[in-house]
């Protein structure tokens, strides 16, 4: 499995042509206590670039961007009633969604974790 990682500070982690995404820690850490969080259904169409999750705290509504484009497989039900996982689990079991991706090779403008703790740094 590969982790590839966006500059709005989403995570995909890709198997075959399924990508788990949700947001890093660093995101959640920024954001301060969820309270929502607002689920693609499955079959959703999203477009790399698109917002297809939003995420509600206690500071901020904040969109949830598509890493890669495709079909949405699956949605984080656990979220519905425990929207704090994210802030507990960010980067495993807080995930938001599952996409059938269209296209892998839309992977590589994304980072791996080095170039991403890198950015971050800088921010």
């Amino acid at each position: 499995m590969s982790r590839y990682f966006t500059k709005d500070h989403e995570w995909i982690d890709v198997e075959g042509d399924i990508g788990t995404v949700g947001i890093t820690d660093y995101a959640q850490s920024q954001l301060g206590d969820i309270t929502f969080v607002e689920l693609p259904a499955a079959g959703q169409a999203v477009k790399k670039g698109d917002s297809a999750s939003v995420v509600d705290s206690v500071k901020a509504a904040s969109d949830v961007y598509a890493p890669v484009s495709g079909s949405v497989t699956e949605a984080n039900g656990a979220l519905e009633e425990e929207p704090e996982l994210v802030n507990s689990d960010a980067e495993v079991g807080g995930w938001l969604f599952r996409v059938k991706l269209d296209d892998s090779g839309e992977l590589s403008g994304l980072m791996d974790r080095a170039a991403y703790d890198a950015y971050v740094a800088e921010l």
